[in-house]
């Protein structure tokens, strides 16, 4: 198991969120480009992919990349998988658990998440107000969680990278 780099992670947010890396197809017109900026923060912070046709978690170009790379309900179901495969591990956890290079993932109806964004900062006291975040698809940088309006959040700890 390797050490998630989060500040690498959230350097990398901080370089791109008001740009695209030509590296990426931009999804903006496509549904959105919050996980596929979310995915290159991991990928950044040492990320390894893991090339698995349905369930892995990899991009090559934009037609050859997995469900997980741009979506966010694959995204979470891969982080959190219970078997040590190849790729980021996360856990869901409590926001004061939160730290630079974690994720939140934001529902905006019924239990139906459909948004990722990057934490950049988390300080005391805990509470969306002082959760900083870096996104795409609404692109920002150093943006409180508290002023997105949502109906439940998720909140997503990278623990390790398995290799």
């Amino acid at each position: 198991m390797l050490e998630y780099d989060r500040k690498a992670a959230v350097e990398y947010a901080h370089k791109w969120a008001y740009k695209r890396n030509p590296m990426y197809y931009n999804y903006d017109e496509l549904g959105g480009d919050c996980t596929n900026f979310a995915s290159q923060c991991i990928r950044a912070g040492g990320g390894i992919m893991n090339y698995l046709p349905t369930f892995g978690w990899y991009y090559i170009d934009a037609n050859r990349k997995s469900p997980a790379w741009t979506g966010v309900p694959y995204l979470y179901k891969f982080l959190t998988r219970s078997s040590d495969t190849v790729g980021p591990v996360a856990r869901i956890c409590q926001i004061d658990e939160l730290m630079p290079g974690d994720l939140v993932q934001l529902s905006f109806s019924d239990d139906i998440f459909g948004h990722t964004l990057v934490v950049v900062e988390a300080s005391a006291p805990s509470s969306p107000k002082n959760v900083l975040i870096a996104a795409h698809s609404y692109d920002t940088d150093y943006r409180s969680l508290s002023t997105y309006d949502y109906m439940h959040t998720r909140f997503l700890h990278i623990e390790y990278l398995v290799e």
